[in-house]
């Protein structure tokens, strides 16, 4: 055992430490104090101590990490016995950046956290918004039901590429392949809604940027057709699969007691059997009026998790269907929330140009009324004030609890953004899972948390 400490009477001809080791036995083995240049001597007292173990690095960039992670492994052979994960490889200063910006641009940057839940970012934020201008009653009810519909067909995107890169990590190309061969067809249909493949900044305070185009509600009817002759080649191809089932059964354990302990959200504490998700639980968005199941099993592990994700994606599509048939009967109805003091930017569209204003509505600031262009104007430059206060409503993300603590001092910015978001928070069960296992299943441990390190640093 290697420990830190400062030394009684050092050298004063030597600032940085002792030029030897100190060793004393203690109860749990030999200590070295290492005070600073003497590392030569404690590397071979270590040595001299006959210890087989090992320090790895795995990552920052290795590729089977999700993303920029570093996991430092303690190895005796090829089992693990302590296991740290390092993180802020991917720290974007997000927070500390929408503190600098009106309400409604803080959207542009919590879209891009969660790189593979932009959606589930920017509603947890604007619910926090919309609680504290009051005005939780007056979001329209076509752009609470695109709310859904894009929260779940995000959700449904998400699962698929922790499938996908879960079982390239351990050998499974094909999983790989298919999973991202479907995602695709999400990213197309955002693409038509939002005008953009992720980053898209399309929900905001009020309700969401634009209608639904023409044709849209077709394509997810068609996807939500072609899914559900797809999702059961995910089954068929891992379920029963005695190889998938030896890499994933049994493998990064971690029971109820310790994810209440930890606070792990999602899939990993739901493959204990407990049924907690806030669609249900504390229900936003309207998600109380949708006939869905909350997927749980009573496994605890990594093929438990995979197991609930590929069945989600199931309940995701009962919810698709209903809000897509809400949404038929919703055509041309408001999405934005009716006072203009709020809603920004007025009158939004998507030309052959691009994403812009709307033809009519340049015309009526830019040549009708002087009075429109100055609100106008200042909306966009200035926004809106809200009221002082703090607030915090969480939605359930992919990967679990996601929340946003909104704090406003009553001006057109934030006094403070911070996101509750569970990779980061998930990210602690990797320890608990990975030690007295396998280096391998290491892998498959982190996979079967799915964190994305884009909401774990910010």
């Amino acid at each position: 055992m290697v420990s830190t400490s400062s030394t009684q009477g050092r050298d004063a001809q030597d600032p940085y430490g002792a030029s030897e080791a100190a060793g004393s036995q203690t109860s749990q083995g030999r200590v070295f104090t290492v005070t600073g240049q003497d590392w030569d001597s404690v590397v071979a007292g270590v040595a001299d101590e006959g210890d087989d173990r090992v320090v790895v690095n795995m990552g920052p960039q290795h590729p089977s990490t999700h993303g920029v992670l570093r996991l430092i492994l303690e190895l005796e052979g090829e089992t693990v016995t302590e296991a740290r994960a390092g993180i802020g490889y991917l720290h974007t200063g997000i927070e500390k950046n929408m503190e600098f910006r009106s309400w409604t641009q803080g959207v542009t940057f919590c879209t891009r956290m969660d790189y593979l839940a932009p959606f589930h970012n920017e509603l947890t934020y604007c619910l926090g918004v919309e609680r504290l201008l009051g005005i939780e009653d007056e979001i329209p009810e076509a752009a609470t039901v695109m709310r859904v519909l894009l929260s779940e067909l995000n959700r449904i995107s998400s699962h698929l590429v922790c499938i996908a890169t879960g079982g390239m990590e351990i050998g499974a190309l094909t999983v790989m392949t298919i999973g991202f061969r479907e995602r695709e067809l999400v990213l197309d249909l955002f693409e038509t809604i939002t005008g953009l493949r992720m980053n898209h900044a399309f929900i905001r305070p009020g309700g969401v940027a634009q209608s639904l185009p023409d044709g849209a509600l077709d394509q997810v009817t068609d996807f939500v057709k072609l899914m559900k002759k797809r999702l059961p080649e995910y089954a068929a191809l891992c379920n029963a699969n005695p190889i998938f089932k030896g890499r994933l059964v049994d493998v990064g354990h971690l029971d109820l007691a310790g994810c209440l302990a930890l606070g792990i959200t999602g899939p990993a504490l739901r493959s204990t059997g407990y049924a907690w998700d806030l669609r249900k639980t504390q229900p936003y968005c309207g998600y109380e009026d949708y006939e869905f199941d909350v997927i749980t099993r009573d496994s605890a592990d990594a093929y438990g998790r995979f197991r609930i994700r590929l069945d989600e994606m199931w309940e995701s599509l009962r919810i698709v269907e209903q809000a897509v048939a809400r949404l038929e009967g919703l055509k041309g109805a408001p999405i934005m929330v009716g006072d203009k003091k709020i809603a920004w930017p007025s009158q939004l569209s998507v030309g052959t140009d691009g994403m812009g204003n709307s033809l009519d509505h340049i015309k009526h600031i830019m040549g009708e009324s002087m009075e429109a262009l100055i609100h106008h104007f200042k909306l966009v430059t200035e926004g809106f004030r809200v009221p002082a206060g703090q607030a915090y409503v969480p939605v359930e993300s992919p990967r679990g609890e996601l929340g946003a603590h909104v704090v406003s001092d009553g001006g057109t910015r934030p006094y403070r953004v911070h996101f509750r978001d569970p990779s980061f928070t998930n990210l602690q069960a990797t320890s608990v899972m990975s030690e007295g296992g396998m280096v391998a299943d290491v892998i498959v441990a982190i996979a079967s948390i799915d964190p994305v390190m884009g909401g774990v640093d910010r």
